[in-house]
């Protein structure tokens, strides 16, 4: 045993505003907080909490999600003001919002940022007959 190698212990990071994404689907809900950056820091969804099937799709799934990343964000690296980015249409968008209430973290702005298809998909071949 002559050299043992030497392992730094990780450094907390103190991330006082960063980023909240939310992105909401009909089939599940997926919370990540970020720094400014849009490095992810923590991140949870409605599948990672223990709902499954068509449970994940609803605004309470999107809730205990949100609680779950929140608290890690804010034990581990001291989140205390978001901007929030919302993509999706599903039922869980404004739950995940509301649930930053009850963990003290300000929320400093809203964004929309659901993809909006300009062109559409190709459509179907014409109709023989």
């Amino acid at each position: 045993m002559a050299d043992t190698p030497s392992t730094k212990k990780k450094q907390k990071r103190s991330v006082p505003a960063g980023q909240l994404h939310i992105q909401a689907t009909f089939n599940n809900t997926i919370v990540s907080f970020t720094d400014k950056k849009g490095n992810v820091l923590t991140q949870s969804s409605a599948g990672a909490t223990g709902f499954r099937g068509s449970k994940k799709g609803t605004a309470y799934a999107a809730q205990v999600a949100a609680e779950k990343a929140a608290e890690n964000a804010k034990g581990q690296y001291g989140v205390n003001s978001v901007d929030v980015f919302v993509k999706g249409v599903g039922l869980g968008r404004d739950a995940a919002i509301r649930a930053m209430n009850s963990f003290d973290i300000a929320i400093d702005s809203i964004k929309e940022v659901t993809g909006v298809p300009h062109g559409g998909v190709r459509p179907r071949k014409a109709r023989r007959g």
